[in-house]
């Protein structure tokens, strides 16, 4: 049975477009194909067998093509019907999701909830979807104590978006136990379909920490290792930020609480070095020091995945990372969208 079309260029371009995409729904593609074989003049047995699809199909398409051209190969689908007093059972999956249930997990899973509620997992599902419930996914939150936490934001934030001017702002802190570990076994370097693989055993060279600094206005890092991190090799490296500095140049230093931050050897230095003003974060804000946001990067890049023969090994990679980072370092785009949006003991916003 021949049964020929004829399509505009328009109308063929815009088949031919749909058949090559790579995001358009399948079934929309198979009637786009349908109609260009069709138009070549193809019989509908040839079709069948190519696409595959039945005489009815090929009927039924042909046939709304005909009526409404291009708008007629869009399936009409009439939906789901309504289930009976579906509100009040949406409302009763909402009610018991937000409990835990009685046999001792810690939350539901759509097919858990639906035997309890004698309803298909399915329904439950497009519930939490509705709703953006994921009982499976759990996020932390620290709330910080501090009775100071506004002044000592403000503080902070101050120093990110409007720096006093002929100063430099360093964030400064330590990471602490960096482990050098080696590999006992030989990695299985990277290749196609495979992922890089390292061995479970390994072996501990030692532990040293990094001290870093840094440099709000242009990214730059200011970095420094040590065996141990003590008061003294906090105000040695104070010393260090100072002598990159020109002599007259204020510094403020933003830094957490930790208590070799606040000796009464650092309370020393700063009585000898005027120009410089420590910055402490408020408890439990540890997100509030840029360079955070630095050592997450090194931790990625450098840490998880080294592999390190000594300590000197490491000192010498996380040295010559931070040499190549200066290169072309980039400083963080702070924004802080709401002053009112902030986490407290007795409520439930969350803060992005």
């Amino acid at each position: 049975m021949q049964s020929v079309l004829s399509l505009t260029k328009e109308e063929r371009r815009a088949l031919v477009s749909l058949t090559r995409s790579r995001v358009s729904p399948a079934a929309d593609v198979k009637r786009a194909r349908l109609m260009i074989m069709l138009d070549d003049g193809l019989s509908w047995k040839s079709i069948s067998k190519q696409l595959p699809c039945s005489p009815d199909y090929i009927n039924r398409w042909r046939r709304r093509f005909d009526e409404d051209r291009l708008g007629g190969l869009y399936a009409r689908h009439r939906g789901r019907a309504p289930a009976k007093n579906e509100a009040k059972l949406e409302a009763r999956i909402l009610a018991w999701t937000q409990n835990r249930p009685d046999d001792g997990s810690t939350h539901w899973s759509s097919r858990k909830l639906g035997k309890a509620l004698g309803i298909s997992h399915m329904m439950v599902a497009r519930v939490w979807v509705k709703h953006g419930l994921r009982p499976h996914r759990l996020e932390r939150y620290m709330a910080s104590n501090d009775p100071k936490f506004e002044v000592k934001a403000a503080d902070i934030i101050g120093l990110y978006l409007n720096p006093p001017s002929h100063a430099v702002v360093f964030c400064v802190d330590e990471k602490t136990a960096i482990q050098a570990l080696d590999r006992l076994d030989p990695v299985l370097p990277l290749s196609p379909g495979r992922a890089e693989r390292h061995g479970f055993e390994y072996c501990r060279h030692g532990t040293l920490s990094l001290y870093a600094a840094f440099n709000t206005k242009d990214g730059s890092v200011l970095g420094k290792t040590a065996a141990r991190h003590t008061s003294a090799e906090f105000v040695a490296f104070l010393a260090d930020i100072v002598a990159h500095q020109p002599k007259s140049k204020e510094i403020h230093v933003i830094c957490d609480n930790l208590s070799a931050h606040k000796t009464a050897r650092v309370k020393q230095f700063l009585a000898d070095h005027p120009k410089v003003s420590l910055h402490y974060t408020p408890t439990y804000s540890s997100w509030l020091n840029q360079v955070e946001l630095w050592f997450a990067k090194i931790e990625r890049d450098v840490i998880t995945r080294g592999i390190f023969t000594s300590v000197t090994d490491l000192k010498r990679k996380l040295m010559h990372y931070i040499r190549q980072y200066n290169k072309t370092p980039k400083p963080v785009k702070w924004t802080y969208r709401n002053p009112n949006n902030r986490i407290t003991t007795d409520s439930n916003v969350t803060v992005h």
